[in-house]
């Protein structure tokens, strides 16, 4: 296997706190306290102290070299502007952080102080994520949203005027009420505000969310009868893959897509299986083991258990069948593909050779295709991604399998999760 040990660290910063839960939303989070969120703060600062003396207890390697940092929630724009300081000073006093690291924060449209967008340059904060979801207000206010499409193009106004141009809008087909046109509008608005980034996913219910309850039993609360079929949100995500595309906004993996230089580096280090750490509530970590496998980390997901003890992180090996299933399906997820000849390096040429009757499986229903060397996912591929990726799901020689841990913020699925 391959030794990334030495690869610069991801951080990821789970911030659970919101001003108002989403209907369709199953994350750890919720709307909590001021109070609690200040307790929330130094408890974040005491684990990024202890986190060279934890990985050393992982028998993990923990890089010191940081060049992403990605605040997610929840909403992390609720933090103040003492509040963020702090959580950043602590990561630059036990990490060599670089200078040109890129250092993300998620907002929720209409929820920027002017305090917090003041600070943000001083902070070194540089590119910043939207919770947009939909620039049709009857649509996001169906689904708990707070803001308007208006307030939305206020607010990347107000970060360009800051000197921030790094702006990303997370766009969501299959809300209630959504309609193939509406839809349209959605795009157009975001490829017309000129952000050089925009992710786009296809709304699947969890049943464990409002949302996801009232579609197995009915009802009207939270228009569970108006969401599109699952034909129409497909439509919907082609449509947006053939007009980002159009536009410039080039599509770059199965949910994102970025103008030429503004692909996410964060997000990278996922697909790629480079290490990360996650701090906070729910935060997962992938660190690479001194005895050479991986380890993925989860912490808990109980804000009192946090607040009370920390973040109690459960320790999992990810074995050499687990690492080629996720080579497999984080490497398809990128546009790029997924190089044989890399995989026969980390892994053996008998391995990859194993994997083959699956690739021919699915080169023949016109899901993936071959490159030189290179497997790709196709258009209709990545509307059956989940497909795909089961296909190479145990197929390892040795038949010892770890469960793969997809998180919310790191591996995530190939759409947003619902039923």
């Amino acid at each position: 296997m391959r030794d990334n040990g030495s690869s610069m660290l991801g951080v990821y910063i789970s911030i659970p706190f919101c001003r108002a839960k989403c209907s369709y939303c199953n994350f750890a989070s919720g709307v909590f306290g001021g109070d609690r969120l200040e307790r929330y703060v130094e408890r974040l600062a005491e684990e990024i102290h202890s986190a060279q003396a934890q990985a050393a207890d992982w028998q993990t390697i923990l890089p010191k070299q940081v060049d992403t940092i990605y605040f997610g929630g929840g909403t992390p724009s609720l933090l103040h502007p003492e509040q963020l300081r702090n959580i950043l000073c602590a990561l630059r006093e036990k990490f060599s952080v670089a200078r040109d690291a890129e250092i993300t924060l998620e907002c929720a449209p209409g929820q920027l102080a002017d305090a917090l967008l003041e600070a943000l340059p001083q902070l070194g904060v540089n590119r910043i994520s939207f919770g947009v979801q939909s620039f049709v207000d009857a649509e996001a206010a169906a689904v708990g949203r707070l803001h308007t499409g208006a307030q939305t193009l206020t607010d990347i106004a107000r970060l360009r005027t800051a000197g921030i141009e790094n702006i990303n809008v997370d766009l969501l087909a299959g809300l209630p009420h959504q309609t193939e046109a509406s839809w349209q509008v959605s795009l157009d608005q975001a490829i017309a505000s000129g952000v050089p980034h925009v992710s786009v996913y296809m709304l699947e219910v969890d049943e464990d969310s409002r949302l996801g309850r009232e579609m197995l039993t009915g009802g009207q609360r939270y228009h569970a009868s108006a969401v599109p079929d699952d034909a129409e949100i497909a439509d919907m995500y082609l449509a947006a893959c053939e007009g980002l595309n159009a536009a410039g906004i080039a599509q770059y993996e199965i949910s994102n897509f970025a103008r030429q230089g503004w692909e996410s580096r964060h997000n990278e280090k996922y697909w790629l299986r480079q290490p990360y750490l996650g701090l906070g509530m729910d935060a997962h970590s992938m660190l690479h083991g001194k005895d050479g496998h991986p380890r993925r980390l989860a912490a808990t997901d109980d804000l009192t258990i946090f607040l009370e003890q920390g973040a109690r992180h459960k320790s999992t090996m990810v074995d050499v069948d687990a690492s080629l299933e996720e080579a497999w399906f984080l490497g398809l997820r990128r546009n790029a593909g997924l190089r044989l000849a890399a995989l026969e390096v980390e892994f053996g040429a008998e391995v990859v050779a194993a994997c083959r009757p699956a690739l021919a499986a699915c080169v023949g229903a016109g899901w993936v295709e071959m490159v030189d060397d290179t497997a790709r996912l196709t258009a209709q591929g990545r509307l059956f991604s989940n497909e795909v990726f089961e296909r190479f799901l145990g197929l390892a020689p040795c038949n010892i399998h770890t469960p793969v841990t997809k998180d919310s913020h790191s591996v995530g699925d190939p759409f947003f999760s619902v039923l």
